[in-house]
């Protein structure tokens, strides 16, 4: 072969290659999520009109979602996935919480899992987010908070951070005078972020950081999780972090968390802890979900258990195993201790978006809580406990 047609061959194959990385970094971020948030439309109760008037007067909260954590912008409209700001504003929702998944271990089960593998190396470099981000949990959360600063700064006063309680307070003053706006609080999932170094709390905390789960689907150096394989308590770091937390006016979340290190949070709380998203034992017997001990833990603290809509948390696809478990709740632990927490776009199937969420509010109805109730469930006891929580 001569020289000029080896540099042919060689050009021809660069040229595959050059191809073949832009097919994939473009098509693969949405077949990967397309993969992962599937809707399997599940039969949802008809909504009256009366109930969907209701609705529209609601101010709604969901405690838990990952949409941060794919490639798409939440201020359009998408055909993937479950939820965006079009949607949430279809679905009538006030605040939407936000997490930002850093790691998650390859083999992802309910029952075990170390933290020596981690699928979300893979996509963020699929995803083309910078190089920061590629070996490091701590900024992978940091561009999870700027991409929502930057959608808030791109909304036109549509979505809005939520930080203090005035900010709180602005966004239901506005919403209630009419005006069309969403709020967005940031968490994260797991302290796996702070990378051992209590010091990129402050760092986490400025980007705005609002809510904290302590554990993800492995034990990190902060606690135990619920999916780990020691399932230890919290750590000395994990303790400290947690009085800093408190001090600051961060929701802590005791989503995920092992049995030893929630019951560890809830002896050592002040404030009220929330379960973002998840369900009960009674309902759904999954190592995730709450005892009916814990869930008098949470309410003990003022703080609210989140039922999500996916089958680890109640069981089955459906408006009634979702209402099943917040009726369990309220027998438990009272009206005032139950709030959702989807988990939406968490990697999850789930049996309808947050577009159609009157459905909840039409089952609620049926079950014959009152107006007054329904309110508090929908949104009210997590807008309590946020008031309680989030610094002046």
């Amino acid at each position: 072969m001569t020289r000029r047609r080896i540099v042919r061959v060689l050009i021809a194959v660069a040229a595959v290659v050059v191809v073949a990385a832009t097919v994939f970094f473009i098509a693969a971020p949405g077949i990967i999520e397309r993969a992962q948030n599937k809707v399997e439309p599940a039969e949802l109760p008809d909504v009256s009109a009366e109930t969907q008037q209701l609705h529209d007067s609601l101010q709604i909260i969901d405690m838990h979602s990952d949409t941060l954590m794919w490639d798409r912008d939440i201020l359009d409209r998408s055909d993937r996935g479950h939820m965006d700001l079009p949607r949430l504003e279809d679905g009538n929702v006030a605040l939407q919480v936000f997490s930002s998944v850093s790691k998650s271990p390859k083999g992802q089960n309910m029952d075990s899992n170390t933290g020596d593998t981690d699928n979300i190396t893979l996509l963020t470099i699929a995803q083309l987010q910078p190089p920061r981000t590629w070996n490091s949990m701590t900024e992978r959360s940091l561009y999870h908070a700027e991409k929502l600063e930057h959608a808030a700064e791109d909304s036109d006063g549509k979505l809005v951070l939520i930080r203090t309680r005035g900010d709180l307070d602005q966004l239901i003053s506005d919403r209630e005078a009419g005006e069309q706006v969403t709020g967005a609080l940031f968490s994260v999932e797991g302290l796996q972020n702070l990378e051992g170094n209590i010091d990129n709390l402050d760092r986490l905390y400025d980007a705005g950081m609002r809510m904290a789960g302590f554990a993800h689907f492995f034990d990190n150096d902060a606690a135990g999780s619920m999916h780990g394989v020691d399932r230890g308590g919290l750590t000395d770091l994990g303790r400290e972090a947690f009085v800093e937390l408190e001090q600051r006016g961060v929701i802590i979340d005791i989503a995920h968390a092992s049995e030893a290190a929630v019951a560890e949070m809830l002896e050592l709380a002040t404030r009220p802890l929330v379960l973002s998203h998840g369900g009960v034992q009674a309902t759904c017997d999954a190592n995730r979900n709450l005892s009916d001990e814990q869930i008098r833990g949470v309410a003990a603290t003022g703080g609210v258990v989140g039922i999500g809509y996916f089958d680890a948390a109640v069981c089955d696809l459906t408006i009634k195993a979702v209402v099943d478990a917040i009726d369990h709740v309220v027998a438990v632990a009272g009206v005032e201790s139950v709030a959702l927490g989807s988990d939406f776009d968490g990697s999850t199937t789930v049996g309808w978006d947050t577009t159609e969420l009157a459905a909840i509010t039409q089952e609620l109805v049926n079950r014959g809580y009152t107006d007054e109730e329904i309110t508090a469930i929908m949104g009210g006891n997590t807008l309590r406990v946020m008031r309680s929580v989030l610094p002046q």
